[in-house]
């Protein structure tokens, strides 16, 4: 019992110097990945981003949709189809994805920050936005534009207001819901969001929470790196080693360092307290990416 009590006390002096750094900063925390469709393992990871507002940080919340958006749409009897490997978003399709990200998945986000005794504002397209953006081309064959609906990528955010929330202790929940020049509305990959988003805000750390432990050096899955530069990441790819999904959160880390974010982490949620791990220990958890 002593034993135990003496390695809790341990644990909050090595936090104590990461909260005092922290401290006023702001971080960005990006949740996606099959945490979006466990209410526990979501809830669990708000309430680590609301002890994080209580002990001085600034934290500012991005999330992508999870299965809810291809549910929905199956029930709506829509077929999903891609061009090079993205889903081509039509009227109906932004239809869904807007009604999905915001009124069920941002909503319930909200709730889960105000249930905690925090406040929190819904950043998206059926409120005040934050995120801008441009729709977003495929390149074919001798330089030919390929159309791929209303899929966008960011143009800018506005940092101002971002600011402004967290200055007041408000936890600002961005939905990728953005509106393009005209007003109109534009899907964008969550984690190139949560990059630019960010770099803007010149957040003091970009940390992508999601169903991975972090970024593997070979196919073996206890082949994890705790530590990488840009370039060896570069390497990685270029081997064929990140693929698929690590490709969108890599890139958003290279957004985000490009910007002036001294480092970016990839973590797992579904470890109990892995965002607090990340944040305030010394070993961390994951895959820290820096320049």
């Amino acid at each position: 019992m002593q034993q135990e009590a003496i390695v809790k006390a341990a644990a909050l002096v090595e936090a104590q110097a990461y909260i005092q750094r922290f401290k006023d900063k702001i971080i960005v925390v990006k949740v996606g990945g099959s945490i979006m469709d466990a209410p526990d393992q979501l809830r669990a990871v708000v309430h680590d981003v609301c002890f994080m507002a209580s002990v001085g940080m600034r934290p500012i919340i991005v999330h992508g949709g999870g299965k809810g958006i291809t549910a929905a749409m199956q029930q709506a009897g829509l077929e999903a189809q891609f061009v090079q490997g993205r889903r081509y978003t039509d009227e109906r399709t932004l239809a869904i994805a807007e009604h999905v990200l915001i009124n069920d998945i941002n909503a319930q986000i909200r709730e889960m920050v105000t249930e905690a005794g925090f406040r929190a504002m819904g950043l998206h397209s059926l409120a005040s936005c934050v995120v801008f953006g441009n729709r977003l081309f495929l390149e074919g064959e001798g330089g030919r534009k390929i159309d791929v609906g209303f899929v966008g990528e960011v143009d800018w955010v506005n940092a101002s207001l971002l600011h402004a929330l967290t200055e007041t202790g408000l936890i600002p929940i961005i939905a990728p819901i953005a509106r393009d020049a005209s007003g109109g509305k534009l899907n964008i990959n969550a984690d190139s969001v949560a990059g630019h988003v960010a770099a803007a805000a010149r957040c003091e750390k970009l940390v992508l929470v999601s169903d991975t432990h972090g970024i593997r050096l070979s196919d073996d899955v206890n082949d994890l790196a705790s530590h990488l530069t840009k370039a060896q990441i570069e390497d990685l790819i270029d081997r064929g080693v990140i693929t698929a999904g690590m490709l969108p959160k890599v890139e958003a880390s290279f957004t985000a360092l490009a910007g002036g974010v001294p480092k970016a982490a990839i973590v797992d949620g579904r470890i109990p307290h892995a965002l607090l791990l990340e944040v305030y220990t010394d070993q961390g958890i994951g895959t820290e990416i820096v320049l």
